[in-house]
C-alpha cells in the first residue's frame, strides 16, 4: 500500500497556514450532531478533548484510571519548549525546528516538526491562561532554561513537575466540558476494541473496570491518545498501568505501525537497586542543566564519591561533547553512561550507574547571592548554605525525591544515575493530519510516530502532545467529518458491534481458561529482560534473531501457561494485566524484526554493526531514510511499507555535538 502523508504544496514556513486557509470546515450547528471518542485524558486526550467540546462536537473521552489527573503525563518533570526567544538568545521557530529534526537525526517527517515549531508558542499562551504556574524572574517575566540538544534556553517549566501543572490545566479546560455537557467522562473504562464499518473506524467496544461488563461506543471519529508503550522492557519511567492495548488494537484492525523500535532511553534515571523492582524514576533531564556528569578516572574506584579528589574525576561528556557538554541529546548522554560503566568506571553497589554532581552550581549560585547582598568575605560553608537555597528553589521536590528513593542526601553527595528506558518515538503512523491509514482513526501526542524521529529532545513530548490536542487536531479531524455530517448515529445493535463485542468477550474468557501456574508478572518481566538485552540501548543481528524466536516461545507458553485469579466480572486488575501483557508481546516481536530490517545506528536505534571509530550512530542515509510502517497481516506476519523521508531544509549529516 502507498503511504500518502498528505503533505501540502509550497514553502515548509507557509504549509501550515496554507492548509488552515483550505480546510474543510463544520459549521456550529453541525458539530453538535457529530460524536467523537477520545480514548486517553493525559496531555494530548485532555486538551483535545476540551478544545473539540469547545468547539461543539459531542464527546466521549476515556480513561482507565479513576481520574484523567492519574494521567502518566503528570510524571513529566522538566519542562515544556516553545520558541519564544524570551531570552534573547538566538531561538526562532526554524532554530526548534533545526534542532529537533537533527535531534532526531534526521528521521522525522519535515513538515510536521515545522508545525509544531510553529505552534508552540501558542501552547505557552494557552496554558498561561489557564493559570499553570510557571517559573517567573525575578520581574515576574517566564522563566527559560536548557535542555539536551539545544544551545539556547527555551525550555518553560514549573519547578520539577511541569507536567503536573499542565495535566492541571488541561484538566481545568477538560472538567469545564464536562460540566456543559459537551464532554461525557467515563473513567475506569478500558479500550478493548476498534468497531469498524464499511473500511472506517465507527466505534469502540469499552470493558468498565469496576463491574467487568464490556460495553459499545459509536463515533463519527476516534482519537487514540493511549501514550507510549515502554512498559514493553517491563522496567522502565512509565507508570505501571501504561500499555500499548488501544494502539495494538488498532493496528489489528488495519492501522500501520510506524517506527516500533524508536525507544527512548533517557541517560538520568535512579538506577536498578534488586530483581524486586516494577519500575524506574526519572531524575528530570533539568538536572544537566547545573548538574555534572563524572565518573572516577581509575577503574572499580570504591571511594566514596567525597573522597574522590577533583583531578581524578573524567567528566565524560565535557571531555568528549565540549561544544554540548553535558546538555548533549539523551541518546548520546545514554550511550556515553554505558560505555564508561561497560568499561568498568561505574559507580554504586551494582556498578551500573555514574555521578551527576550539584557541588560546582551550589557553590556558583551561593557566589552570586552573596555578591548580590555585597558579602564577598562570606566563609565556604555560609556560601553553599545560599547556594543550596537556590538549588532548592530550582529543584527542589527532584532532590526530595531522590532523598526519599536512595535515603542519600543529593545536597551533600552526588546523584547516582543510569539510563533507562523512558518514552517511545514509534507508534501508530499517521499523516499530516494526525489519521492513521484506517479512516477516521487518528493518533494523537506518544501514541503516534510522528514528529521525534529516532530521538526526542527533552521537554518536547509535552509540546508535542499539546500541540496535537489544542492547536492541530481542530483544524484536521473538520476536514474529514465535514464529509461526515450525513452519516447518522450508527445503532448499537449493528452486527459489526456484535460481532467485535464477541471477539472481545472471548478472548477474555480464553485468557481466564487458560488456568496455568505462571503469573502474569512473571511472564511480564521476562519479555522485559529479553527486549532490554537484545533490543534495549544496543542491538546486534543475532541477538534480534534469538529474541524473536524467544517472544515466540514466550507467547506460545503465556497461552497455555498463565494462571489469572479472580473471575471475568467485577475488579480483577490481574485480568486487565493479562490483555495488556498479551498484546506487549505481539509488539516486542514486531519491535525485533524493526530493529532487525533497520541495519543502521540512528539516535536511540544503535545497530552495534553501524557505528564509527569513535563509537557513535552512524545512519546510512541511502538506504534508511524512511519510515518503517508496518502492516499486520496475522500471528507473526507483518509486511514493511516505507514512506520516504525527503529533506529539503534541514540536509542530514553526521550530528555532532562536539
Amino acid at each position: 500500500m502507498s503511504l500518502n502523508s498528505k503533505i501540502p504544496n509550497g514553502e515548509i514556513s507557509d504549509k501550515w497556514d496554507d492548509y488552515k486557509g483550505h480546510v474543510k470546515l463544520v459549521n456550529p450547528a453541525n458539530k453538535r450532531k457529530l460524536e467523537v471518542i477520545v480514548v486517553g485524558t493525559g496531555l494530548a486526550g485532555a486538551s483535545a478533548a476540551a478544545a473539540l467540546g469547545e468547539m461543539g462536537y459531542k464527546v466521549k473521552a476515556f480513561c482507565f484510571q479513576d481520574s484523567p489527573r492519574r494521567a502518566h503525563s503528570i510524571a513529566a518533570q522538566g519542562g515544556i519548549n516553545a520558541a519564544k526567544n524570551y531570552q534573547n538568545d538566538g531561538d526562532s521557530v526554524f532554530r526548534l525546528f533545526y534542532d529537533t529534526v537533527k535531534g532526531g537525526d534526521y528521521r522525522a517527517r519535515e513538515a510536521n516538526v515545522h508545525r509544531l515549531a510553529e505552534v508552540s508558542s501558542a501552547i505557552i499562551d494557552q496554558c498561561v491562561a489557564q493559570g499553570v504556574p510557571f517559573a517567573r524572574e525575578y520581574g515576574g517575566l517566564l522563566s527559560n532554561r536548557s535542555f539536551g540538544g539545544t544551545q539556547v534556553q527555551r525550555t518553560f517549566y514549573a519547578a520539577g513537575q511541569t507536567g503536573q501543572q499542565l495535566l492541571l490545566g488541561a484538566y481545568s479546560a477538560l472538567e469545564r466540558q464536562v460540566a456543559l455537557g459537551n464532554v461525557e467522562m467515563y473513567s475506569r473504562h478500558e479500550m478493548l476494541d476498534v468497531v469498524m464499518i464499511d473500511d472506517k473506524a465507527r466505534g469502540i467496544i469499552a470493558r468498565d473496570l469496576i463491574t467487568g461488563k464490556l460495553e459499545r461506543h459509536f463515533g463519527h471519529a476516534i482519537l487514540l491518545c493511549s501514550g507510549g508503550y515502554g512498559n514493553v522492557f517491563y522496567l522502565s519511567t512509565n507508570a505501571m498501568g501504561s500499555n500499548v492495548t488501544a494502539a495494538w488494537k488498532a493496528h489489528k484492525k488495519g492501522a500501520f505501525f510506524g517506527n516500533p523500535c524508536f525507544t527512548q532511553i533517557h541517560p538520568t534515571c535512579i538506577p536498578v537497586s534488586g530483581d524486586y523492582q516494577s519500575k524506574l524514576t526519572l531524575m528530570s533531564e533539568s538536572l544537566r542543566n547545573d548538574g555534572r556528569i563524572w565518573v572516577p578516572k581509575k577503574k572499580d574506584d570504591n571511594r566514596k564519591a567525597t573522597e574522590i579528589p577533583e583531578d581524578e574525576r573524567d567528566y565524560y561528556l565535557e571531555r568528549r561533547y565540549p561544544a554540548f557538554g553535558n546538555l548533549v541529546p539523551r541518546d548520546v548522554a545514554s550511550r556515553a553512561a554505558k560505555e564508561r560503566c561497560d568499561e568498568g568506571y561505574g559507580v554504586g553497589t551494582t556498578k551500573l550507574a555514574v555521578y551527576l554532581d550539584f557541588a560546582d552550581a551550589i557553590k556558583r549560585y551561593g557566589r552570586i547571592e552573596a555578591g548580590k547582598t555585597g558579602r564577598a568575605d562570606l566563609d565556604e560553608a555560609s556560601i553553599i548554605a545560599l547556594g543550596k537555597a537556590v538549588v532548592e528553589e530550582k529543584y527542589g521536590n527532584l532532590f526530595e525525591m531522590y532523598e526519599k528513593i536512595t535515603g542519600e542526601n543529593p545536597y551533600v553527595v552526588p546523584m547516582r544515575i543510569y539510563p533507562a528506558v523512558h518514552y517511545v518515538m514509534g507508534g501508530l503512523w499517521v499523516d499530516y493530519e494526525l489519521q492513521t491509514t484506517v479512516k477516521g482513526l487518528y493518533a494523537l501526542g506518544e501514541a503516534n510516530f510522528s514528529d521525534h524521529g529516532a530521538n526526542r529532545l527533552g521537554a518536547s513530548a509535552l509540546m508535542q502532545g499539546l500541540a496535537d490536542g489544542y492547536f492541530v487536531i481542530p483544524y484536521t479531524l473538520g476536514n474529514y467529518l465535514a464529509d461526515e455530517i450525513r452519516t447518522a448515529n450508527i445503532p448499537l445493535d449493528h452486527p459489526a458491534f456484535v460481532a467485535t463485542e464477541k471477539e472481545v468477550n472471548d478472548r477474555i474468557n480464553h485468557l481466564m481458561n487458560i488456568k496455568g501456574t505462571q503469573s502474569v508478572e512473571s511472564f511480564h518481566k521476562r519479555l522485559g529482560k529479553i527486549m532490554w538485552d537484545k533490543c534495549g540501548m544496543a542491538r546486534n543481528e543475532n541477538g534480534l534473531k534469538e529474541a524473536i524466536e524467544e517472544i515466540r516461545e514466550l507467547k506460545k507458553e503465556f497461552w497455555s501457561n498463565v494462571r489469572i485469579p479472580g473471575s471475568v466480572s467485577g475488579i480483577n486488575p490481574e485480568l486487565d494485566k493479562a490483555g495488556r501483557v498479551a498484546d506487549f508481546i505481539e509488539l516486542g516481536e514486531l519491535m525485533c524484526m524493526d530493529a532487525l530490517q533497520r541495519r543502521e545506528s540512528c539516535g536511540g536505534h544503535f545497530r552495534e554493526e553501524s557505528q564509527t571509530e569513535e563509537g557513535e550512530a552512524k545512519r546510512d542515509d541511502e538506504n534508511y531514510s524512511y519510515v518503517s510502517a508496518w502492516e499486520y497481516k496475522g500471528e507473526s506476519d507483518w509486511v514493511l511499507n516505507k514512506e520516504e523521508l525527503t529533506f529539503e531544509i534541514v540536509k542530514p549529516t553526521q550530528r555532532s555535538y562536539k
